[in-house]
C-alpha cells in the first residue's frame, strides 16, 4: 500500500528528507548526465529528483499513483502532475526516455503488472532507475521514514523482477548508509558515513538503486526435463478389479458381477488392450 502523499512531502520537508534528496539525487544525476531533448517520467513521489532534470529535458511529468495522493508541482508555472492508474499509464506505447521510480515498485500490490506497463511506455532504448528499500537495510525495519514502508527488495530479487519483466539490469548501486535519525550531529556526519559505509559495509544500505534497459526480446529460458514412466504397475495389495470398476463408473458405464466391467460397452481410449497371457496376471484376478 502506499504511503500518503502528505507523509511524503512531510518528509522531505524535514532536515533528514533533505539529506535524503541531495545524497540520491547526486546518485541518479551521475547516471543520467545527458537528457536533453528527452523525455523525463517520475513514477511513485519522484517529484524531489526531477527539479534538476526541468532545465534540460524536452518534457518532465510527475505520474503519480490514485491511492497515494498527489501534490501540485512545480510550485510555480504549469502543472506537471498527474493523476495515474499505475497499471494503466495514460502515456502512448514507447513515449518515454528515461523514467524514475521512486516510493513506487515497493508500495505496489502488482509488482509484475507495473514493471510490464512500465516496459510498454520506455522507448526501444529507454532507460529506467528504481530506488526501493534494502531488505537488509536499518532503513526497511523503521516505519518513521517512508522508505519503512512496503515490500523491501534485496538485489538478487530486484534484479530477477527485472528480468521477469523484460529488462536488463546495466548498473546496480546503493546509499543511505548513515541511520534514519533526524539528529544534526547525524546530518553533519551524513557525507563521511556514506564513504565509510560503501567502503565497509556496502550490504546494509538503506537503499538498492538499479538502472535497467528495456529489452526488445525475450531471453531463452532453461529447458526442464519431464519424467516419463514407460510403464504402469499396480499397487501390492490392491485389487486391481476395483480400480476397474471405478474407472467404469466414472465413464457412466455398468459393472456386473463381482466387480467385473462390461468390456464390450467400454469405448476407446479406455478399452483395455489385453492379450491372451497378460503381462500382469492380477489385472485379471477375481477376489
Amino acid at each position: 500500500m502506499h504511503p500518503d502523499v502528505v507523509e511524503l512531502r512531510d518528509f522531505y520537508a524535514r532536515p533528514l528528507g533533505g539529506m535524503v534528496r541531495r545524497l540520491l539525487a547526486h546518485r541518479i544525476r551521475a547516471r543520467w548526465r545527458r537528457t536533453h531533448g528527452a523525455t523525463l517520467m517520475g513514477l511513485g513521489f519522484a517529484t524531489p529528483y526531477l527539479t534538476t532534470f526541468r532545465a534540460e529535458a524536452a518534457r518532465v511529468g510527475a505520474l503519480m499513483p490514485a491511492s497515494q495522493g498527489a501534490v501540485v508541482w512545480p510550485s510555480t508555472g504549469a502543472v506537471h502532475t498527474v493523476v495515474v492508474d499505475e497499471e494503466n499509464l495514460p502515456l502512448p506505447d514507447a513515449s518515454v526516455d528515461n523514467l524514475l521510480a521512486v516510493h513506487c515498485l515497493e508500495a505496489s500490490e502488482h509488482a509484475r503488472a507495473l514493471l510490464r506497463e512500465i516496459w510498454r511506455v520506455l522507448k526501444p532504448d529507454g532507460r529506467i532507475i528504481i530506488v526501493v528499500p534494502n531488505r537488509r537495510g536499518v532503513w526497511a525495519r523503521l516505519d518513521t521514514t517512508p522508505f519503512g514502508h512496503g515490500q523491501p527488495y534485496s538485489p538478487t530479487q530486484l534484479k530477477r523482477l527485472l528480468s521477469e519483466a523484460l529488462f536488463t539490469p546495466i548498473d546496480l548501486g546503493a546509499a543511505l548508509y548513515l541511520p534514519p535519525i533526524d539528529r544534526p550531529l547525524v546530518l553533519k556526519s551524513a557525507m563521511a558515513m556514506e564513504r565509510l559505509g560503501a567502503r565497509l559495509w556496502p550490504a546494509f544500505a538503506g537503499v538498492i538503486m538499479v538502472e535497467a534497459k528495456k529489452e526488445l526480446m525475450a531471453p531463452i529460458g532453461k529447458v526442464s526435463r519431464i519424467r516419463v514412466l514407460r510403464e504402469l504397475v499396480p499397487a501390492r495389495g490392491v485389487p486391481a478389479h476395483r480400480s476397474t470398476q471405478d474407472r467404469c463408473t466414472r465413464d457412466g458405464l455398468q459393472a456386473t458381477g463381482a466387480g467385473r466391467c462390461l468390456i464390450e460397452a467400454c469405448p476407446s481410449p479406455h478399452r483395455p488392450s489385453w492379450t491372451s497371457k497378460p503381462r500382469h496376471p492380477s489385472l485379471l484376478r477375481r477376489d
